[in-house]
């Protein structure tokens, strides 16, 4: 004797392919607007550290009335904890004439 279920209830193949199709058109939309933003998250990030730096490069200018010629000196004196600073982008930050820049923005003579 064979049970037959009646009223069965679940999602049709349809019906998941359509909620798939929802979530494709979603994603599509949405990426590319995230990796916009994480191109601005790291530009923000980068000033944010050279202000940060620059900080502590005008608390040694007051305290040792001179500037330092790296950041090796700021570390030796206490005003940063590592010499190795980097943007969250990967360019390296210098110190010339007392102004923290971007390597790659660094002005020559």
């Amino acid at each position: 004797m064979k049970k037959y279920i009646q009223n069965q209830k679940a999602f049709t193949l349809i019906e998941m392919l359509i909620v798939l199709l929802i979530i494709s058109v979603i994603l599509l939309v949405a990426l590319p607007n995230v990796t916009k933003h994480s191109e601005t998250i790291n530009k923000k990030g980068c000033e944010a550290l050279i202000q940060m730096v620059q900080g502590q490069v005008q608390a040694y200018h007051m305290e040792k009335q001179e500037y330092p010629t790296n950041f090796r000196d700021l570390e030796d004196a206490g005003y940063i904890k590592s010499a190795d600073l980097q943007c969250p982008d990967g360019s390296n930050l210098v110190i010339a004439n007392g102004v923290v820049k971007e390597a790659s923005k660094q002005e020559t003579p």
